[in-house]
C-alpha cells in the first residue's frame, strides 16, 4: 500500500498490531476480536515461549508482555470508536506504558491462551486498563492493571 492511502479500520488495527510490531510477531499474537468493550488477542503456545522447560509452562515474560499489548489494543480502539473510516497508522496515538501490575494465578498451560483488554479510564492524556490472559479451557491464568500515557 502506498504510503499516504487509506484501509478499513479492522484492516489498519490488524496490521499495526499482528504485522507491524516484531515483537507482537516473534510472541505468535493474533486479533481474535475487534469488540470494542473488550478486544481479544489469541496466542498458540510454542516452545519458544516456554519458562519452565521441567513443567512446560509460559514464561512469566511471555504472560505480561501479550497482557500489556492487549492493553495498548483497548486503548487504540477506545480512541478511535468516534473516528470516521478510513484511517491509517500514522493517526493512532502515541501509547506508552506507565505501570504494569500483573498477578500469576495459576501456571501457563495451555494449547493456546486468550488476552483480553477494558478500558477503565481514557483522560486526555492517562488511560487505564484492566487485562486478563485465559487458556483453551477457560481458566484464568493471570490478570493485570496498567495505566498508560497516551498522546
Amino acid at each position: 500500500m502506498a504510503s499516504g492511502e487509506t484501509e478499513g479500520f479492522e484492516a489498519v488495527i490488524g496490521r499495526a498490531f499482528e504485522h507491524m510490531i516484531p515483537f507482537n510477531r516473534v510472541l505468535g499474537l493474533k486479533l481474535e476480536s475487534l469488540d470494542l468493550e473488550a478486544p481479544r488477542l489469541r496466542f498458540d503456545m510454542r516452545p519458544e515461549l516456554v519458562g519452565n522447560p521441567v513443567r512446560q509452562i509460559l514464561h512469566g515474560g511471555v504472560i505480561s508482555a501479550a497482557l500489556d499489548v492487549v492493553g495498548g489494543l483497548a486503548i487504540a480502539l477506545a480512541s478511535y470508536t468516534a473516528k470516521p473510516e478510513p484511517v491509517t497508522v500514522a493517526q493512532f496515538p502515541n501509547i506508552g506504558t506507565i505501570d504494569l501490575r500483573v498477578d500469576y494465578l495459576r501456571p501457563g498451560r495451555g494449547q493456546y491462551f486468550i488476552a483480553t483488554g477494558r478500558v477503565v479510564r481514557l483522560g486526555g492524556r492517562v488511560a487505564v486498563v484492566h487485562m486478563e490472559l485465559v487458556n483453551d479451557a477457560g481458566e484464568q491464568i493471570a490478570t493485570g492493571s496498567a495505566a498508560y500515557i497516551v498522546d
